[in-house]
């Protein structure tokens, strides 16, 4: 029997040798001692195992693990998956089994840390989200002008408009336009804005078509022929069931300029230019 597992001894190191290549290694060639390297995403592991001569008939190899990574109550339960292998395999070579089983482990670990990771970082954006949300309660919705409507073939196309200064106060005169169930359930919603924030020298600006494609970015560049600052433009549409074609631009735009017109946001030399041509 000896001479038996002795035979298998030598059989299972050349496998793993062959198997693991650089990875594996012999430590005592004479305690029979040999090591394999584990590697498993960000983790290592290190499985080293003696086999002592009633190995595999009668006895399991005596191992030992070192992972740094691995602790506490992990390690227990590591230890008691090899432990398993071994009963269910007595009298055979488990080497390769317990190898495996522990790269296993270390990739389900990695993935358990990976989506810890995850979770913490979409934990970390709710909470900035709420504090965010919070300080936009203690900032001021900004007075919301809204404009004749222009209707066409049972479209209808209303404009609104509110000076800001920051990203917070758009939000919070989007927030606000739609506690309007009407508006809420327009069925585009398209918007333009150029603000300065105080104390900054740059300007920030950007468009929304909601799904009116191409819109927004035509009332952006209203507003920046206007030269139109500190400014939140929003054209509301209710599709009437007819197309309208390039006629819905028309109305879009022509909504922007009312509204910007009524508050104030078209310079005087415009209007004069205006005037000028009515009396030629």
């Amino acid at each position: 029997m000896a001479e038996d597992n002795l035979t298998r001894q030598v059989d299972e190191v050349e496998a793993l040798s062959s198997i693991y290549g650089n990875d594996f290694h012999t430590e005592s060639a004479e305690h029979r001692t040999y090591s394999v390297e584990i590697e498993e995403g960000d983790l290592t592991s290190l499985l080293q195992v003696t086999m002592p001569p009633d190995y595999p008939g009668e006895a399991p190899p005596i191992y030992m693990l070192s992972a740094p990574w691995l602790k506490g109550y992990k390690r227990q339960e590591l230890c008691g998956y090899l432990e398993e292998i071994y009963a269910e395999n007595a009298g055979e070579s488990i080497v390769y089994e317990w190898v495996e089983r522990i790269r296993q482990f270390m990739a389900d670990e990695g993935e358990t840390a990976k989506q810890e990771a995850k979770e913490e970082e979409i934990n970390s954006m709710l909470k900035v989200t709420v504090l965010e949300d919070k300080l936009e309660e203690d900032i001021p919705c900004p007075e919301i002008y809204s404009g004749d409507i222009i209707s066409d073939r049972r479209s209808h196309f209303q404009p609104h408009l509110a000076n800001v200064q920051s990203q917070a106060e758009i939000r919070q005169v989007l927030r606000k336009l739609k506690e309007n169930k009407k508006i809420a359930n327009a069925t585009h919603n398209m918007y333009a804005y150029r603000f300065v924030a105080p104390g900054s020298t740059v300007l920030s600006q950007d468009c929304e078509d909601d799904g009116e494609d191409h819109a927004g970015g035509r009332m952006l560049h209203l507003l920046q022929i206007l030269d139109a600052q500190n400014v939140l433009v929003v054209v509301s549409r209710w599709f009437g069931g007819i197309l309208l074609g390039p006629d819905r631009f028309k109305h879009i735009n022509n909504a922007a300029r009312q509204i910007l017109d009524q508050c104030g946001h078209i310079k005087q030399s415009d209007d004069k230019g205006k005037k000028n041509k009515k009396v030629k």
